[in-house]
């Protein structure tokens, strides 16, 4: 690889540019809208938006979908799961993975539906916040 090419990978990793490419046609794929210039533009609008604390940052969840991980993650219907769990979860087949560094419930802990909620959407904003 010549340096100028590695100087160019470089530089979009160190920017997030390849995981917000990621992200972003992500969200091009789920909504597939009429528009999709004006859409990414508006996405990037919501992402600026966030991070000056003026609203929300786009997302692929809804609650719905939120209730489904747990569900899928809660098999035996306990109505919590394990931080094990949880950190089981946040793995995604395509190798994506939501960070749990920050996780403040010890192993020892039972993770409640509301918690599961509050959590993984905490990480979500982690992930927008960092663009």
């Amino acid at each position: 690889m010549a340096a100028c090419e590695r100087g160019g990978r470089d530089y979009l990793e160190r920017h997030g540019i390849p995981e917000l490419l990621r992200r972003l046609s992500a969200l091009l794929l789920y909504h597939q809208p009429e528009r999709p210039r004006q859409f990414l533009i508006q996405v990037l609008e919501r992402v600026k938006a966030g991070r000056q604390g003026e609203g929300g940052y786009p997302c692929l969840m809804d609650e719905s979908n939120l209730v489904a991980m747990f569900q899928m993650l809660d098999v035996a219907d306990l109505g919590y799961i394990t931080p094990v769990q949880y950190r089981e979860g946040q793995s995604t087949p395509n190798g994506n993975q939501l960070s749990t560094d920050n996780l403040h419930i010890g192993d020892d802990v039972n993770i409640t539906l509301d918690t599961f909620k509050e959590e993984v959407k905490k990480r979500l904003l982690e992930i927008w916040a960092a663009y």
